[in-house]
């Protein structure tokens, strides 16, 4: 593929020197040879900053919008949420996901991909705009024609900014990405209190929405040195294309299911159920937000700079999955036990359908984690056909469930994401083991750590609840999240105590252990 490129250069007379594709890498992606590791460590740390730094403003922006707007307001963006990320795949076609993981970029690759980009997505957005009323009627909602017609403007907004911020993810600059997606995200949601106290009730998400982009696809521009051309390869597009297209169907198969979720949902149940629904996933989203998410990017960048290393490519697997599963079962645990006590701090009165929703919906999310950097791994090994190949099977099974339990209710819609979660998670086992030529077993045995520290954390936390049961929810909560804790610290301490070293690892790039010497302590015990 390298060698076709340059060819392809050479013909048309763009960057023929090997040094000036030196140069633009180094300009465009000056840390491309220093330690992967230390700037994965960086990344995670800074996108997990991120990530507390937009969930602790925006539980304080849920908790007023839950008491200024309705179910039916939330499920009407819901709705057309699941529709406007479709659109933008269109518009990128995987062309992001290339720029990150391959190993050479030069002006012509990323101009093509950038006007590309562009042009979908404008006539995208009229696409949108046009299909609102069918959608609308497809969803049993007409609230949700005006809201689609003017979010279609997200799509040309995302589309824009995908090639800066692939340039940013791809040189690692997992600072910079934080700070810019903070700004956005604190600074829209400041926009929709202020709409939302106006009184103009739904148009307050659709601000959020839109301002987020607008801010975080300015910065982005702002932030990188290239600008585009008027070069336009079509051999550079059918490269990107022929990799793009398996990226596309990936997420393309994901966003249908997600519509057809909804709109089975909204047209047996109602929009009011669809925004009871979506308030149990936010939940459990921003858990994973403030816990785990931040290690799926930087993975996914770092399993690509090291995929020539099959032995450091099973070795650094290894330790993410251990960690991923450490970080993430001590949060989703506790909102399985403790959400009849946190929705209503959270989110206000009014959302008791949503309780048991997120608690099983939890449960699946600790069998799910896996899947995000079994993601970021096929990607970084430039296989995204396999994980189409997967994601169809799996996703085809989820909406056939959800087709199936929706009569049911839904708590059953959500027993059957839980049941499909425990089937997808033995699959990924083989395939995953297939690509880093190892056993199942060997990627199954941390599994065994997650099973045993739920359960038991799961038991212990019923039990506080139980005990707690006359004292205040916040009293309560306290109570039964330390006990929850204590356990969780113990097992790990006893099975997982390689997630703990690689985590003590990461802070000590920072100097954090030396000067705190409970961590020195630690790091040396473990």
């Amino acid at each position: 593929m390298v060698d076709a490129g340059k060819r392809a250069t050479r013909a048309e007379g763009i960057d023929t020197p090997e040094t000036a594709a030196q140069r633009l890498e180094a300009s465009i992606n000056p840390s491309a040879r220093s330690d992967v590791g230390r700037h994965a460590a960086s990344g995670i740390l800074w996108l997990t900053v991120q990530k507390w730094t937009i969930r602790v403003f925006g539980f304080v922006t849920i908790a007023v919008l839950t008491r200024l707007l309705t179910p039916a307001d939330f499920g009407t963006v819901a709705a057309a949420s699941t529709v406007l990320p479709f659109f933008f795949l269109l518009a990128d076609l995987g062309f992001a996901a290339y720029i990150v993981q391959v190993e050479k970029v030069d002006r012509r690759m990323l101009s093509t991909a950038f006007w590309f980009s562009m042009l979908a997505g404008i006539l995208l957005c009229g696409c949108v705009y046009l299909a609102s009323p069918l959608l609308g009627a497809i969803f049993g909602a007409a609230g949700v024609v005006p809201v689609l017609q003017v979010l279609s403007l997200w799509v040309v907004l995302t589309a824009v900014g995908s090639v800066p911020m692939a340039l940013m993810r791809r040189d690692m600059r997992f600072a910079t990405i934080a700070a810019q997606g903070a700004t956005a995200a604190i600074i829209a949601q400041i926009v929709a209190i202020i709409v939302a106290l106006s009184g103009f009730g739904v148009w307050a998400l659709v601000a959020q929405s839109l301002v987020a982009a607008v801010i975080s696809t300015a910065l982005a521009w702002w932030t990188v040195t290239w600008r585009p051309t008027w070069q336009f390869s079509r051999v550079d597009f059918h490269r990107m294309a022929r990799f793009g297209g398996k990226v596309l169907g990936v997420e393309c198969v994901a966003l249908l299911r997600a519509w057809g979720e909804a709109a089975v949902i909204s047209a047996t149940l109602g929009l009011a159920a669809l925004g009871y629904m979506n308030i149990a996933q936010r939940l459990v989203q921003i858990v994973q937000d403030l816990t785990g998410s931040a290690i799926v990017p930087v993975t996914n960048v770092a399993f690509a700079k090291i995929r020539d290393s099959a032995s450091r490519l099973r070795d650094a697997y290894g330790r993410a999955l251990s960690v991923t599963y450490a970080a993430l079962s001590l949060p989703l645990t506790t909102v399985a036990v403790t959400a009849p006590l946190l929705i209503p701090i959270v989110f206000g009165e009014g959302w008791e359908q949503s309780y048991q929703i997120a608690q099983v919906l939890a449960l699946a999310g600790t069998l799910s984690v896996g899947a995000w950097l079994d993601h970021g791994l096929f990607y970084g090994l430039g296989r995204p056909g396999t994980w189409f190949v997967y994601a169809l099977i799996i996703d085809l099974l989820t909406f056939a469930t959800t087709l199936f339990t929706v009569r049911w209710g839904l708590v059953a819609v959500a027993v059957g994401f839980l049941c499909v979660a425990a089937v997808a998670t033995v699959v990924r086992w083989f395939l995953v083991a297939r690509a880093l030529t190892t056993t199942p077993w060997t990627i199954a045995r941390p599994f065994v750590y997650l099973a045993v520290v739920v359960s038991c954390m799961g038991a212990a936390g019923w039990a506080a609840r139980i005990w707690t049961d006359a004292l205040s929810p916040w009293l309560s909560l306290i109570v039964i999240g330390f006990v929850m804790f204590a356990v969780h610290a113990g097992i790990t301490l006893l099975m997982a105590r390689p997630a703990i070293r690689e985590a003590l690892r990461i802070v000590s790039r920072f100097g954090f252990s030396s000067r705190v010497p409970f961590l020195a302590r630690l790091r040396e015990q473990s």
